[in-house]
C-alpha cells in the first residue's frame, strides 16, 4: 500500500475516496530511558533509546492506519499526518496518532 503525506500522487488518478483512516498508539517511557535521557541532556548529543520509542510509535500507528485502510479496500492513504505527544502523570507516556484519506490509485 502506498503511504504519502502529499495530497495526490503523481502521475496517478485517485478513482475513489474511501474515507478517514486512523491508527493510534501509546507507549510508555520507563525510568532506565528517562535516566540515561537525563545524562545525555547534560553531556549533550542524542538520546537513541527515546528516538526508537519515537520510530516504534510512528511505526506501529502508520501500521495499524494501513490495516484499516485495506480492510476497507484502499490501495493507498494519502494527506497523513503524524502528531506526537505526551500524555499521563508528568508526561511519562508518548501518543502517536496517524491521520490520513484512504483512496483507490487507478493503475497501481
Amino acid at each position: 500500500m502506498l503511504l504519502t503525506t502529499t495530497p495526490s500522487v503523481e502521475g496517478k488518478k485517485i478513482a475513489k475516496y474511501v474515507g478517514l483512516v486512523t491508527g493510534e498508539t501509546i507507549i510508555g517511557a520507563n525510568i532506565f530511558k528517562d535516566l540515561f535521557a537525563g545524562i545525555t541532556d547534560i553531556v549533550g548529543g542524542r538520546s537513541s533509546s527515546y528516538e526508537r520509542v519515537l520510530r516504534e510509535g510512528k511505526d506501529t500507528a502508520l501500521n495499524e492506519m494501513q490495516q484499516y485502510a485495506a480492510a476497507l479496500g484502499a490501495n493507498a492513504i494519502v494527506g497523513i499526518d503524524l502528531d506526537y505527544e505526551t500524555v499521563g502523570s508528568g508526561g511519562s507516556m508518548l501518543m502517536v496518532s496517524a491521520n490520513g484519506t484512504a483512496v483507490i490509485l487507478e493503475d497501481i
